[in-house]
Protein backbone atom coordinates (compact mmCIF):
# COMPACT_ATOMS: atom_id res chain seq x y z
CA UNK A 1 0.00 0.00 0.00
CA UNK A 2 0.96 3.54 -0.97
CA UNK A 3 0.17 7.15 0.33
CA UNK A 4 -3.09 7.52 -2.08
CA UNK A 5 -4.54 4.06 -2.43
CA UNK A 6 -7.90 3.57 -1.91
CA UNK A 7 -8.60 0.29 0.05
CA UNK A 8 -11.47 -1.53 2.04
CA UNK A 9 -11.51 -1.44 5.80
CA UNK A 10 -13.74 -2.28 8.63
CA UNK A 11 -12.20 0.07 11.31
CA UNK A 12 -13.86 -0.37 14.91
CA UNK A 13 -16.54 1.66 16.68
CA UNK A 14 -19.07 4.05 15.29
CA UNK A 15 -17.58 3.42 11.78
CA UNK A 16 -17.46 -0.28 11.50
CA UNK A 17 -18.87 -1.09 8.59
CA UNK A 18 -16.83 -1.90 5.33
CA UNK A 19 -15.99 1.23 3.24
CA UNK A 20 -13.32 2.74 1.40
CA UNK A 21 -10.41 4.75 2.91
CA UNK A 22 -7.64 6.32 1.37
CA UNK A 23 -4.12 5.78 2.64
CA UNK A 24 -2.61 9.00 3.87
CA UNK A 25 0.11 7.85 5.88
CA UNK A 26 3.92 8.73 4.54
CA UNK A 27 5.00 5.96 2.56
CA UNK A 28 8.39 6.32 4.97
CA UNK A 29 6.73 4.13 7.22
CA UNK A 30 6.05 1.23 5.13
CA UNK A 31 7.41 -0.99 7.83
CA UNK A 32 4.74 -0.44 10.69
CA UNK A 33 2.19 -2.47 11.22
CA UNK A 34 -0.63 -0.49 11.04
CA UNK A 35 -1.43 2.68 8.39
CA UNK A 36 -3.14 6.02 9.22
CA UNK A 37 -6.28 6.25 6.21
CA UNK A 38 -9.12 8.64 5.90
CA UNK A 39 -12.78 6.45 5.72
CA UNK A 40 -15.04 7.56 2.71
CA UNK A 41 -18.64 7.87 3.16
CA UNK A 42 -21.30 8.16 -0.09
CA UNK A 43 -23.54 10.50 2.76
CA UNK A 44 -22.45 13.87 1.01
CA UNK A 45 -21.85 16.72 3.23
CA UNK A 46 -21.92 20.60 2.27
CA UNK A 47 -18.34 21.23 4.09
CA UNK A 48 -15.72 21.48 1.92
CA UNK A 49 -12.87 22.49 4.94
CA UNK A 50 -12.65 18.71 5.68
CA UNK A 51 -14.46 16.69 3.32
CA UNK A 52 -13.16 15.82 -0.16
CA UNK A 53 -15.35 14.95 -3.14
CA UNK A 54 -14.80 12.35 -5.05
CA UNK A 55 -16.35 11.05 -8.07
CA UNK A 56 -16.14 7.27 -9.43
CA UNK A 57 -14.04 6.28 -11.74
CA UNK A 58 -12.24 3.54 -13.37
CA UNK A 59 -8.76 5.12 -11.88
CA UNK A 60 -10.38 5.31 -7.85
CA UNK A 61 -12.44 2.28 -8.09
CA UNK A 62 -15.37 3.77 -5.98
CA UNK A 63 -18.81 3.15 -7.17
CA UNK A 64 -20.49 5.79 -6.45
CA UNK A 65 -20.22 9.46 -5.67
CA UNK A 66 -18.29 10.09 -1.83
CA UNK A 67 -16.47 11.89 0.44
CA UNK A 68 -12.96 11.62 2.29
CA UNK A 69 -13.74 12.31 6.18
CA UNK A 70 -10.38 13.96 6.43
CA UNK A 71 -11.63 14.41 10.09
CA UNK A 72 -11.98 10.79 10.28
CA UNK A 73 -8.37 9.86 9.95
CA UNK A 74 -7.74 6.42 12.15
CA UNK A 75 -5.00 3.59 12.46
CA UNK A 76 -6.17 0.55 10.89
CA UNK A 77 -3.91 -2.79 11.22
CA UNK A 78 -2.35 -3.42 8.10
CA UNK A 79 -3.57 -7.45 7.83
CA UNK A 80 -6.96 -5.70 7.97
CA UNK A 81 -6.76 -3.32 4.46
CA UNK A 82 -7.69 -5.72 2.15
CA UNK A 83 -6.50 -5.21 -1.18
CA UNK A 84 -6.29 -2.18 -3.28
CA UNK A 85 -9.06 -0.94 -5.08
CA UNK A 86 -7.95 2.22 -6.90
CA UNK A 87 -5.99 5.31 -6.26
CA UNK A 88 -6.69 9.09 -5.86
CA UNK A 89 -5.81 11.36 -8.35
CA UNK A 90 -2.96 13.76 -8.74
CA UNK A 91 -5.29 17.01 -7.84
CA UNK A 92 -7.48 15.38 -5.82
CA UNK A 93 -4.04 13.82 -3.87
CA UNK A 94 -3.55 17.30 -3.81
CA UNK A 95 -6.63 18.91 -2.51
CA UNK A 96 -6.45 15.98 0.47
CA UNK A 97 -2.73 17.04 1.66
CA UNK A 98 -3.98 20.87 2.31
CA UNK A 99 -6.99 19.76 3.82
CA UNK A 100 -5.09 17.24 6.18
CA UNK A 101 -2.52 20.60 7.11
CA UNK A 102 -5.89 22.38 7.58
CA UNK A 103 -7.54 19.95 9.86
CA UNK A 104 -4.46 19.10 11.95
CA UNK A 105 -3.52 23.08 12.79
CA UNK A 106 -0.74 23.40 10.59
CA UNK A 107 -1.81 25.74 7.75
CA UNK A 108 -4.72 28.47 7.76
Amino acid sequence: MKRGDIVTVSPPGDYGKPRPAVVVQSDWLNTNDSVLVALFTSTLADAPIYRLSVEPSETNGLKMPSQVMVDKIIPVMRHKCRKVIGHLDEGSLLALNHMISVVVGIAD
